[in-house]
């Protein structure tokens, strides 16, 4: 088991480098745009609070930041000339400035909150309508920092605490726990069941994401629940395609939602008795949605390009209420969807905030008496390597040929 290096990203400038230190840095070549290091040295640029973690050989790291509520902003798994694969908005991030209704800086794993819409909504005001203009992020999970509750050579924790006001004005006073753990190489192998070849460069990490009833009433399904919404923002290549197998039976279809943003153009999504497959390449703005009815615990992603797969694992509950996020009174608030995928494209009046792509899972709804707590848990990995290599592991992990989506 490798040993775990924890590293902030903050310069000692009391420190007083020597002249040639000096000398040194002044020389050193920008980093390439697309690589880890690149992005490190942006975030550090233009942030406070970033935080590295990174495994004894320097290859596998993450960078977290409690700017943005502990959300891990970009990973690499071929250290800093590697490929970042978190996909990070550069031109809001430098502009230091406070967007009002959302802002996107990123990040391949955030800490959002449910239902987005609906009569239980948190984005909406109540009797509002259901339209963008109306729509608002809260705070605690668009603009505020959290606070850094732990650091050790393996993890970091982030906290916060809220009051958030649902369509129906229930109140809500939640506690926020979030803690971030790198793992090894011998830990993703158990995780996936697969065995994992050292030409297999891989970076992994488990999320552990809590929230609190803080108030003095129970959360009830009449005046709304919270569920815990983990959103990931990767960067796509041309020929990126997400992978969500599902359980088969004569009407899995039926718990698939694939007409978010109207209907997805033919070839870019198709739908097998127990896998879907769907396009992600930041050209074409769509989403889908796996019930929990159907949904297995993992959802994937391929890059043809640059041969990484990249994995979500999380917890699903057949029988549980989830959360319904969409955006209009609904007839059942509590049928919504426990895995989502959603591809960024251009807007009607051609402009674009990526490209990116999302994978993105939630939680049950959380019925919480005064003082319990919901626990939440995600891994994400992505491993790169040589495609037959790749080929074999996406078969042992998916069950799928990656032959048959490269033709």
């Amino acid at each position: 088991m490798h040993r775990i290096l924890f590293l902030p990203l903050v310069a000692c400038l009391a420190c007083g480098p020597s002249r040639n230190t000096e000398q040194k840095v002044e020389d050193k070549a920008p980093a390439a745009p697309g690589t880890y290091a690149h992005d490190a040295e942006f975030l550090r640029k233009h942030t406070q609070n970033v935080i590295e973690l990174a495994d004894e050989s320097r290859e596998a790291k993450i960078l977290l930041s409690a700017d943005y509520q502990g959300r891990v902003m970009t990973s690499t798994a071929k250290g800093d000339s590697g490929v970042s694969f978190g996909w990070i908005n550069y031109d809001l991030i430098a502009a230091a400035e406070k967007k009002a209704q959302f802002n996107p800086v990123g990040g391949e794993e955030r800490f959002w909150l449910g239902p987005e819409g609906g009569q239980y909504a948190l984005y909406f005001k109540k009797g509002d309508p259901f339209t963008l203009p109306h729509w608002q992020v809260p705070a605690v999970i668009d603009t505020e920092a959290y606070a850094v509750s732990l650091s050790s050579p393996t993890q970091a924790s982030f906290t916060s605490k809220a009051t958030l006001t649902n369509y129906q004005g229930t109140e809500f006073r939640v506690g926020i726990a979030r803690n971030i753990a790198l793992l090894d190489r011998n830990m993703i192998g158990e995780r996936l069941n697969a065995a994992l070849s050292d030409s297999i460069a891989v970076v992994g990490y488990e999320t552990e994401n809590k929230i609190q009833n803080l108030g003095d009433a129970p959360w009830q399904k009449q005046t709304g629940l919270l569920s815990i919404w983990l959103l990931g923002m990767m960067t796509p290549s041309p020929e990126t395609m997400v992978i969500i197998p599902f359980h088969p039976g004569p009407d899995s279809r039926a718990g698939i939602t694939d007409d978010y943003f109207g209907a997805i153009p033919p070839g870019r999504l198709v739908v097998s008795d127990s896998v879907l497959y769907f396009r992600c390449d930041g050209k074409h703005r769509s989403k889908i949605g796996l019930s929990p009815r159907v949904a297995k615990p993992m959802a994937a992603s391929y890059d043809f390009r640059n041969n990484v797969l990249t994995l979500i694992h999380f917890s699903v509950t057949a029988d549980a209420p989830y959360v319904n996020s969409t955006w209009k009174n609904q007839e059942h608030p509590y049928a919504g969807d426990v895995v989502n995928a959603y591809n960024d494209g251009p807007q009607p009046d051609g402009s674009q905030l990526g490209p990116f792509y999302e994978l993105e899972s939630s939680s049950v709804a959380a019925e919480l008496a005064k003082g319990e707590t919901l626990t939440y848990k995600q891994m994400t990995c992505h491993l790169q390597g040589d495609y037959k290599l790749m080929r074999a592991l996406a078969r042992r992990v998916l069950g799928i040929d990656l032959d048959n989506l490269n033709n």
